[in-house]
């Protein structure tokens, strides 16, 4: 089986495929400072805030009660 047989060279994504690409699956977790304080913010996919913690763990723990796979962003 010839691995690249599935690849399509003519389909590119577009900025929009790219924006919803993971969206039932995903959730990104970042390190945010607010009025001096250490937080933890919770984004979808396409970027839009969900949420935010005050540590990482809780985070991690409530984008995974909620189904989703966190992906820590730097």
């Amino acid at each position: 089986m010839n691995i690249h047989s599935s690849i399509n060279p003519s389909r590119s994504m577009t900025a929009h495929d790219f924006a919803v690409w993971g969206m039932q699956d995903i959730a990104y977790i970042k390190r945010v400072v607010i009025n001096d304080e250490v937080g933890w913010a919770i984004h979808g996919a396409d970027g839009t805030n969900i949420g935010l913690a005050h540590d990482r763990a809780l985070a991690f723990a409530a984008v995974r009660q909620h189904d989703l796979e966190p992906v820590s962003v730097h």
